[in-house]
Parts: structure tokens; C-alpha cells; sequence
């Protein structure tokens, strides 16, 4: 079997994930007051893991990132539906959004969203579905 130089590919590779993955949690920490979120931050995090998977190979990336992503779609539901839930306590709506501000030593003065929890479960959940349905049709072409 024949070898290929993917030096080039990898080096690239490592530099073009970096910046997805950056992006990728802009686009989440921006969601819930601006545009993104948890689903495109979710999508762009997944094309980072799947440009990962196509420089360095299948075995390698689970050395590197040994997670079952069917594991994170019940996680991630489960973490954006108790976040729903969660309004009922406080007799709210279902999903009903509330914000307050904490102090933290580094960053001052920062706004906690319920909406930003809910984000995290529909990243997780996108990340999940995404991530399963690409390994799964690139192992059924094996």
C-alpha cells in the first residue's frame, strides 16, 4: 500500500481546526443575544472534529478524542429539556429566559443567561447527531 506526504494536510489541518474551534465558541457564547448560538456553534465544532478525522485517520482521532458521540445526543437533551423545566420552578413558562449578573475575579462584572445552558444542550446535542451520522455513513463506505 502505497504512502502519502500529508505533511502539508495535517499542518494545515491542526491551524484550520484551531480556528474553527475559536469560532465555534464565539458563536455559542454570542448566541443567546446575537446571532449563532448553540446550533451553528455546534456545526462549526463538528467540522473542525470531522476535518480532524479526515487529515489524521479514524484510529488516530480515537487515540486523540476517545468519545462515543451517540453518548452526548441524550446529554444534550437532557441539558436543554431541564433547562426548560427548570422556568416551572419559578412558575414561569415553559423555557421562559431570566438573567442575572455575578462578580468574578478576572472578568468582573458577567451576565449568566438561562439561555446560554440551554445553548450548551443544543451544542452538545448538534455536536452528537452531526459527529454519529458522519461516522456512520464513513463507516458503512468501508
Amino acid at each position: 500500500m502505497a504512502r502519502t506526504n500529508d505533511i502539508i494536510l495535517r499542518t494545515t489541518t491542526t491551524l484550520i481546526a484551531f480556528i474553527l474551534f475559536g469560532f465555534s465558541i464565539y458563536l455559542f457564547l454570542a448566541g443567546h443575544n446575537a446571532p449563532g448560538g448553540g446550533f451553528i456553534g455546534g456545526l462549526m465544532t463538528s467540522a473542525a472534529i470531522v476535518l480532524m478525522y479526515m487529515a489524521y485517520g479514524f484510529q488516530s482521532m480515537q487515540k486523540v478524542l476517545p468519545v462515543n458521540y451517540r453518548y452526548l445526543i441524550p446529554v444534550g437533551l437532557l441539558i436543554a429539556l431541564t433547562t426548560g423545566i427548570g422556568s416551572f420552578v419559578f412558575g414561569q413558562p415553559f423555557l421562559s429566559h431570566t438573567f442575572a449578573y455575578f462578580h468574578l475575579p478576572v472578568l468582573g462584572r458577567t451576565e449568566l443567561a438561562t439561555a446560554l445552558m440551554f445553548d450548551l444542550g443544543v451544542y452538545i446535542t448538534v455536536i452528537g447527531v452531526t459527529m454519529t451520522i458522519i461516522l456512520s455513513i464513513a463507516n458503512d463506505r468501508d
